[in-house]
Protein backbone atom coordinates (compact mmCIF):
# COMPACT_ATOMS: atom_id res chain seq x y z
CA UNK A 1 0.00 0.00 0.00
CA UNK A 2 1.31 3.40 -1.30
CA UNK A 3 0.20 6.74 0.42
CA UNK A 4 -1.93 9.09 -2.33
CA UNK A 5 -0.89 12.21 -1.16
CA UNK A 6 0.41 13.64 1.44
CA UNK A 7 -2.05 14.75 4.22
CA UNK A 8 -4.12 17.08 2.81
CA UNK A 9 -4.06 19.68 6.00
CA UNK A 10 -0.11 19.42 5.59
CA UNK A 11 -0.69 21.15 2.44
CA UNK A 12 -3.05 23.87 3.34
CA UNK A 13 -1.25 25.67 6.26
CA UNK A 14 -4.27 27.33 7.42
CA UNK A 15 -6.13 23.67 7.31
CA UNK A 16 -3.52 22.86 9.89
CA UNK A 17 -3.75 26.06 11.66
CA UNK A 18 -7.67 25.23 12.42
CA UNK A 19 -6.88 21.70 13.27
CA UNK A 20 -4.44 22.20 15.81
CA UNK A 21 -6.33 25.05 16.91
CA UNK A 22 -9.70 22.42 17.60
CA UNK A 23 -7.19 19.98 19.06
CA UNK A 24 -5.84 22.57 21.91
CA UNK A 25 -9.33 24.01 22.56
CA UNK A 26 -10.45 20.90 24.01
CA UNK A 27 -7.43 21.09 26.86
CA UNK A 28 -7.90 22.89 30.19
CA UNK A 29 -11.02 21.49 30.89
CA UNK A 30 -10.61 19.61 33.45
CA UNK A 31 -10.79 15.85 31.14
CA UNK A 32 -7.02 14.40 31.90
CA UNK A 33 -5.23 13.85 28.44
CA UNK A 34 -5.31 10.28 28.85
CA UNK A 35 -8.69 10.07 28.30
CA UNK A 36 -8.74 12.37 25.11
CA UNK A 37 -6.16 9.74 23.93
CA UNK A 38 -8.20 7.16 25.36
CA UNK A 39 -11.11 8.37 22.90
CA UNK A 40 -8.77 9.13 19.98
CA UNK A 41 -7.36 5.28 19.86
CA UNK A 42 -10.53 3.90 20.28
CA UNK A 43 -12.38 5.90 17.19
CA UNK A 44 -9.05 5.27 15.20
CA UNK A 45 -9.05 1.32 15.87
CA UNK A 46 -12.71 2.18 14.28
CA UNK A 47 -11.78 4.23 11.35
CA UNK A 48 -8.71 1.85 10.73
CA UNK A 49 -5.92 4.73 10.94
CA UNK A 50 -2.61 3.30 11.99
CA UNK A 51 -1.09 6.73 11.95
CA UNK A 52 -3.21 7.89 14.56
CA UNK A 53 -3.37 4.83 16.30
CA UNK A 54 0.70 4.95 16.48
CA UNK A 55 0.32 8.51 17.78
CA UNK A 56 -2.09 8.27 20.41
CA UNK A 57 -0.40 4.81 21.67
CA UNK A 58 2.84 6.50 22.04
CA UNK A 59 1.16 9.54 23.93
CA UNK A 60 -0.43 6.95 26.48
CA UNK A 61 2.60 5.04 27.19
CA UNK A 62 4.54 8.30 27.01
CA UNK A 63 1.76 9.56 29.94
CA UNK A 64 2.53 6.49 32.01
CA UNK A 65 -0.25 4.08 31.17
CA UNK A 66 0.53 0.60 31.32
CA UNK A 67 0.44 -2.16 28.63
CA UNK A 68 -2.48 -3.63 29.97
CA UNK A 69 -4.68 -0.36 29.13
CA UNK A 70 -3.22 0.65 25.98
CA UNK A 71 -3.99 -2.73 24.56
CA UNK A 72 -7.37 -3.43 25.68
CA UNK A 73 -8.76 0.17 24.81
CA UNK A 74 -10.57 -2.11 21.97
CA UNK A 75 -11.86 -4.47 24.69
CA UNK A 76 -12.76 -1.90 27.19
CA UNK A 77 -16.05 -2.97 28.02
CA UNK A 78 -14.61 -6.28 28.99
CA UNK A 79 -11.76 -5.45 31.11
CA UNK A 80 -11.38 -3.90 34.59
CA UNK A 81 -8.60 -1.50 33.54
CA UNK A 82 -10.82 1.93 32.94
CA UNK A 83 -12.47 4.01 35.39
CA UNK A 84 -16.46 4.60 35.34
CA UNK A 85 -15.79 8.13 33.70
CA UNK A 86 -13.38 6.47 30.93
CA UNK A 87 -16.20 4.21 29.91
CA UNK A 88 -18.50 6.83 29.49
CA UNK A 89 -15.92 8.93 27.77
CA UNK A 90 -15.01 5.39 25.18
CA UNK A 91 -18.69 4.89 24.59
CA UNK A 92 -19.32 8.87 23.67
CA UNK A 93 -16.67 8.15 21.22
CA UNK A 94 -17.42 4.78 20.00
CA UNK A 95 -21.41 6.57 19.51
CA UNK A 96 -19.96 9.66 17.67
CA UNK A 97 -17.80 7.89 15.48
CA UNK A 98 -20.08 5.18 14.33
CA UNK A 99 -22.58 7.94 13.54
CA UNK A 100 -24.11 5.77 10.31
CA UNK A 101 -24.90 2.69 12.16
CA UNK A 102 -27.73 3.55 14.18
CA UNK A 103 -30.83 6.14 13.75
CA UNK A 104 -30.16 7.64 17.05
CA UNK A 105 -26.13 7.02 17.54
CA UNK A 106 -26.09 8.45 20.72
CA UNK A 107 -28.39 7.73 22.40
CA UNK A 108 -29.86 9.01 25.85
CA UNK A 109 -28.41 5.99 27.66
CA UNK A 110 -24.74 7.28 26.41
CA UNK A 111 -25.12 10.66 26.68
CA UNK A 112 -26.67 10.40 29.73
CA UNK A 113 -24.06 8.26 31.47
CA UNK A 114 -21.28 10.56 30.44
CA UNK A 115 -23.00 14.00 31.42
CA UNK A 116 -22.96 11.78 34.65
CA UNK A 117 -18.89 12.01 35.13
CA UNK A 118 -18.94 15.41 33.07
CA UNK A 119 -20.19 18.99 33.17
CA UNK A 120 -21.27 21.01 30.51
CA UNK A 121 -17.74 22.03 29.57
CA UNK A 122 -16.19 18.86 29.72
CA UNK A 123 -18.53 17.09 27.95
CA UNK A 124 -18.09 19.53 24.94
CA UNK A 125 -14.41 18.80 25.39
CA UNK A 126 -15.32 15.48 24.89
CA UNK A 127 -17.04 16.20 21.93
CA UNK A 128 -14.98 18.50 19.96
CA UNK A 129 -11.97 16.22 20.81
CA UNK A 130 -13.91 13.09 19.18
CA UNK A 131 -14.40 15.47 16.22
CA UNK A 132 -11.33 16.57 15.81
CA UNK A 133 -9.50 12.80 15.58
CA UNK A 134 -12.55 11.84 13.29
CA UNK A 135 -11.13 14.31 10.85
CA UNK A 136 -8.01 13.46 11.07
CA UNK A 137 -9.12 9.39 10.67
CA UNK A 138 -10.98 10.05 7.64
CA UNK A 139 -7.85 12.28 6.23
CA UNK A 140 -5.24 9.94 6.77
CA UNK A 141 -7.26 6.55 5.77
CA UNK A 142 -8.82 8.86 2.66
CA UNK A 143 -5.05 9.73 1.41
CA UNK A 144 -3.41 6.29 2.87
CA UNK A 145 -1.04 8.05 5.88
CA UNK A 146 0.61 4.84 6.58
CA UNK A 147 2.06 4.30 10.08
CA UNK A 148 6.01 3.89 10.04
CA UNK A 149 6.08 4.41 6.09
CA UNK A 150 8.19 7.64 6.01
Amino acid sequence: METRIPNPALANPATLKALIALAESTGDTGVPNTTHYLMHVRASQINGCSGCLEMHTKELRKAGESDERIFTVAAWRDTAYFTDAERAALALAEAITRIADRADPVDDEVWNEAARHYDEKQLSSLVLSIAAINTWNRLNVATRQIAGAA
